[in-house]
């Protein structure tokens, strides 16, 4: 009772104090709250400090170790010897004394990108060049921007829309294969060697990816695999040529991650964006078309991503993709980049990638051929997802040891702590199992440093063994850990996952069923080619010593038993992480 007669006596005289009170009397109290609060956060933030983390020694004093990470090809190797020294998390210096912390630790990581795009968010020096080359689309959005467009796209990537859909991507491979045998045929019926990285060498991977992502894309058909001339093949040979900046380009690119408005400086990378937007604005009209008469036709079963944008613009309500957005995602010559580039450049390397290593290990592509040559005729979707469990272990190595993605960087939108599932060191020498981030800090996670860590995969991580996934350990429990698609970072993880990678995964699995099942590849110089990473707008493979982004192999029919691999005894599982790959 005392307890209810004291309240009811406060509430009684909080009334009162209302009641003759005067307006001024009430703006001056909330004024007063409001400015107590402010005080009281400004307080906290004083005393909120990020954690300092040991880390690598700077190697310049203007860019700390950021040159040394941006003209390396293997960064996650640097990256990983740097954990092996400060354990799973530390910081490393960066431009004009900033620091980064950088994540080794799937618990960390898994906590962070289940927030991003909230609580983590791109930089302004990785947003902004996003913005001047791609448009302000999915890549560069956050927040409720990028759950409505995320939103608006995905059914455009779901399984349902793929199933439909790998019949028309079946037929754009068997195009790749005709190439192929006729080129095969007017060599003299032996062998033939091909750039399967170069659009105009007869390797064709290219092509096909274009051609495939048209389709799903855009609904429409390239015909770049019939030879139909278009401004993409010249665009696409400069998505793959290699960059090699000159002192006053990289200084630029450098100083942009920490001052974007340096990027209104003429460089050669500059002016290489600005003539690629200008030829991809050449079939934007098109594509714009050809999606507005797709959307016209209400008995369409099909609607490609253009059209559900477009689909999407047309609502009324709150909860609709806005027409800026729309634009930026899809419909202006600069709004097409952020589809063409997602969709299109990961899986053509990707691809590169795992014809290199199953001419590298034949012993590989002996026992895919032979999974693959047990099924007859064309597998659907659901057939090719869970009928071929060696194929589909070849796709997960290949996306483990060879991401087209090698960082993912945000910054801390609020202050947040993020756990850690081991324990480490600061620079005062306490041990803390989870580390204080304040809002501005930057954060980095290696993709390839987290998919190859020998912490993480095991011993054998640096090699390229796709029975690991199918043996009952092959994936370790410190690998299932990490909460990305199948275990690995490869396509990311949380809102900004890779939207497309059910898409990408079926174009990889169609063209190795069509490529192998046809042909033996074989390295064109023997066991001992050196494969070299080369950095163009993505990292690509080349062969050492080749021009550009070569990767020249040996291609011949299949023949069943009379046509067996030269280097068929060559069983020995081979680094593939590396600066150099030797074979």
């Amino acid at each position: 009772m005392d307890t209810t007669s004291t309240l009811v006596r406060i509430y009684d005289t909080f009334r009162a104090l209302v009641r003759s009170a005067s307006p001024i009397d009430v703006a001056t109290g909330l004024a007063a709250i409001w400015a107590l609060r402010a005080v009281i956060q400004a307080f906290r933030r004083r005393r909120f400090r990020t954690t300092r983390l040991r880390g690598p020694k700077s190697t310049s004093l203007l860019f700390g170790v950021a040159k040394e990470l941006f003209t390396s090809p293997d960064t996650g190797t640097i990256f990983e010897e740097w954990s092996k020294k400060y354990g799973v998390a530390y910081e490393v210096p960066m431009i004009f004394g900033r620091r980064r912390i950088v994540l080794c630790d799937p618990k960390a990581a898994a906590y962070l990108l289940s927030r991003d795009t909230w609580s983590y968010v791109g930089t302004a020096g990785n947003k902004e060049p996003v913005a001047r080359t791609i448009g302000k689309g999915l890549f560069w959005s956050e927040g409720e921007s990028h759950r409505r467009q995320r939103r608006s796209i995905a059914p455009s990537f779901n399984s349902t829309t793929i199933r439909k859909l790998t019949p028309a991507i079946h037929k754009t491979a068997d195009k790749v294969r005709a190439a192929w045998e006729t080129s095969i045929e007017s060599n003299g019926g032996g062998s033939v060697v091909l750039d399967v990285q170069k659009c105009h060498s007869g390797g064709l991977l290219i092509l096909f990816s274009l051609d495939s992502f048209g389709i799903a894309g855009f609904s429409y058909d390239f015909g770049s695999l019939h030879g139909r001339p278009n401004s993409m093949i010249s665009v696409l040979d400069a998505f793959g040529a290699p960059s090699t900046p000159n002192f006053w380009d990289g200084t630029v690119l450098l100083i942009s991650l920490l001052y974007p408005i340096i990027l209104n400086v003429p460089t050669s990378r500059f002016e290489m964006f600005t003539k690629l937007r200008a030829r991809m604005s050449e079939i934007c009209e098109v594509l714009i078309d050809n999606a507005a008469k797709e959307q016209d036709g209400a008995s369409d079963e099909r609607v490609s991503t253009i059209g559900l944008l477009l689909k999407a613009e047309d609502g009324n309500s709150g909860g609709r993709i806005t027409r800026e957005e729309v634009k930026a995602q899809a419909t202006a010559p600069r709004q097409i980049r952020t589809l063409l580039f997602a969709s299109y450049e990961t899986t053509a390397v990707v691809m590169t990638w795992a014809l290199i290593e199953l001419a590298r290990h034949p012993n590989v592509q002996t026992k895919l051929r032979e999974e693959l040559l047990s099924f007859g005729g064309e597998p659907s979707y659901d057939q090719l997802t869970t009928g071929f469990p060696y194929l589909d272990a070849v796709v997960q190595e290949t996306l483990r040891t060879h991401s087209s993605v090698q960082d993912l960087i945000r910054q801390a939108s609020e202050d947040d702590v993020i756990p850690l599932s081991q324990p480490v060191q600061t620079r005062s020498g306490e041990v803390v199992d989870r580390i204080a981030v304040k809002c501005g800090t930057e954060i980095g996670i290696s993709v390839p440093g987290m998919n190859c860590s020998e912490a993480i995969w095991g011993p054998d991580a640096k090699m390229y063994r796709p029975e690991r996934w199918l043996e009952p350990d092959g994936v370790t429990k410190k690998a299932q850990e990490v909460k990305g698609y199948r275990h690995l970072l490869t396509f990311g993880d949380g809102p900004r996952a890779c939207i497309g990678k059910l898409f990408a995964i079926a174009e990889i699995k169609i063209i190795l069923l069509i490529v192998i099942k046809n042909f033996v590849l074989e390295m064109r110089d023997g066991p001992d080619t050196k494969v070299e990473m080369t950095r163009g707008i993505k990292m690509r493979p080349k062969v050492a010593g080749e021009d550009g982004t070569k990767v020249p192999l040996r291609v011949r029919s299949y023949k069943g038993s009379r046509c067996v691999p030269l280097t068929l005894n060559d069983t020995r599982s081979q680094p593939c992480c590396g600066k150099v790959l030797s074979v």
